[in-house]
């Protein structure tokens, strides 16, 4: 069995919460968070994203201000 939670105050707390009998034996393992390369971090978000930009294409021209008539069927703004 796997439980996943995290350390609040020094007391790990289960997610979801799990009772576990008196006197269990549990294992646990530290995971470490992902570091960040040194060039990631000192990227804006726009060159991180600048890849990605104009790679949608065939799109109607008023997309950006009409992307919920598009994508949901609402009405268009005017």
């Amino acid at each position: 069995m796997t439980l996943h939670g995290q350390v609040r105050g020094g007391v790990i707390i289960f997610d979801p919460p799990v009772a576990l009998p008196e006197g269990a034996d549990v294992q646990v393992q530290v995971i470490e968070p992902q570091a960040q390369s040194a060039a990631a971090e000192s990227e804006s978000l726009y060159e991180r994203l600048k890849p990605f930009i104009g790679a949608a294409k065939g799109l109607p021209a008023d997309f950006a201000a009409q992307h919920d008539h598009y994508l949901y069927g609402t009405s268009k703004r005017s």
